[in-house]
């Protein structure tokens, strides 16, 4: 049975996560029993799908690595195989440092694992996969690659051009997990608002998203990674009309000031994000924003910063991340400007951020008290069940606490839930 084991282990974000459902699909279809994310892997064969985009991503991926190189050297591993951005991005160099690993794969081309384990890709099986997530909702990948060029990002390095898949492929895909039970999915891509300008030579995501919204079963639909310049606007009228379009938008701003926009190479300016953000709560009523700012990039003033809390502090976002700026090789900002902001005043600039943030979710949250909720149940957890609105996303967003009670709560499902308390992140309810 161990010899038929694969353990599969995904770093990084959910792109990387569903290509990891999508190789296991297929090794379970020529036979073997796979694990993913194995607390304790046991099988003879390991797999890591690694994460390539920033210091500490790469960090894990390498430490991942070489603790499975350690267990093959142990003889307790006979096989080890490395996927995903990192091995995309430095296939050359891995090789040669950590001879350990029997191949290394780019991003791209995990099908050629099959053929090495003596296993044939099955074509018929393309849309299949075998879900990590809980049953009742999955990530839902649209496109790979993106074109923008933005100063600080390897991702185009990696991934290369934007390539959207075709609406026809994508819909089956809906429908095929939808018969298998899930009600909710996260629409992901590295930039989604450039979808369909490759395929049919303009954007078309308001198009794919009331297309998906129209498949019976779909209850939920949550979009990630938006990008603000060229927004199409026509899927404002698809968020209002559609009720089963969560009233929600995950769009990566990075930064406000107009001299960090320009070096950042956003293609934004100041008084555009400003108006998009505006439109965005007028077209959309309740709409919540998720976005990601950056502090520390070259050229980073103290006005610069200032004028990025101000950001904050009147936008007022529902969820905001934030990350300090890492220098990437290959990248324009590495070419082209000095890293000469300290580590301490970057994680400085990080901390005051998030801390401003913390007081807005703080009080965004206290507002639900008294409001009556849609919530899907997640899981069981200790006392709690635990639950989301349209307006979380699962791991990066609040979740909604629900005290275990006698009633039995049914994991997937939907219960309208009365809000009764709330703390900096989290609310606490009880089902009506």
């Amino acid at each position: 049975m161990k010899r038929k084991t694969i353990d599969i282990i995904t770093l990084g974000c959910s792109k990387n996560l569903v290509d990891s459902e999508h190789l296991m699909r297929q090794l379970e279809e020529a036979g073997y029993c796979v694990t993913h994310d194995a607390e304790r892997p046991e099988g003879q064969i390991a797999v890591i799908n690694t994460c390539g985009f920033i210091g500490d991503a790469k960090e894990e991926s390498i430490n991942m690595i070489l603790e499975f190189a350690q267990a093959k050297e142990e003889g307790s591993l006979e096989k080890l195989y490395v996927m995903g951005c990192l091995s995309e991005r430095y296939l050359k160099e891995l090789a040669i440092e950590i001879p350990q690993v029997d191949k290394f794969y780019g991003k791209f081309n995990w099908k050629e694992l099959l053929q090495d384990l003596g296993k044939a890709y099955r074509d018929e099986l393309h849309i299949e996969r075998t879900l990590t997530t809980p049953g009742h909702y999955a990530y839902l990948k649209i496109s790979e690659g993106c074109d923008r060029k933005c100063s600080y990002c390897a991702i185009p390095i990696i991934t290369g051009r934007h390539v959207s898949r075709p609406i026809e492929e994508i819909l089956d895909e809906v429908k095929y997990l939808v018969a298998r039970g899930v009600k909710e999915f996260q629409v992901i891509a590295q930039e989604l608002t450039y979808y369909g300008v490759d395929l049919y030579k303009k954007q078309m995501l308001p198009e794919l998203i009331e297309k998906i919204s129209e498949i019976p079963g779909v209850e939920w639909i949550r979009l990630h990674y938006a990008y603000p310049a060229h927004f199409p606007v026509d899927l404002f009228r698809v968020m209002r009309e559609r009720p089963n379009v969560c009233k929600y938008m995950d769009i990566a701003l990075q930064h406000i000031s107009d001299n960090m926009l320009d070096k950042m190479r956003r293609h934004v300016t100041k008084e555009e994000t400003y108006r998009l953000i505006e439109k965005f709560r007028e077209e959309v009523p309740g709409i919540h924003l998720r976005t990601t700012l950056m502090v520390g990039h070259p050229g980073e003033t103290e006005a610069d910063f200032e004028e990025l809390k101000e950001f904050v502090r009147k936008v007022r976002f529902d969820r905001m991340g934030a990350f300090a700026y890492s220098e990437e090789e290959g990248t324009y900002a590495a070419a082209h400007y000095e890293d000469t902001i300290p580590q301490e005043t970057k994680q400085a600039r990080l901390d005051e951020l998030m801390s401003i943030q913390q007081g807005i979710s703080a009080e965004l949250s206290a507002v639900k008290v008294g409001r009556r909720m849609k919530v899907i149940i997640d899981r069981l957890e200790g006392d709690y069940y635990v639950g989301r609105t349209e307006f979380d996303s699962p791991e990066v967003d609040p979740e909604v606490l629900i005290e275990r009670g006698d009633k039995v709560l049914n994991i997937g499902n939907f219960y309208q839930v009365e809000i009764i308390n709330s703390d900096d992140f989290d609310l606490f309810g009880r089902i009506i």
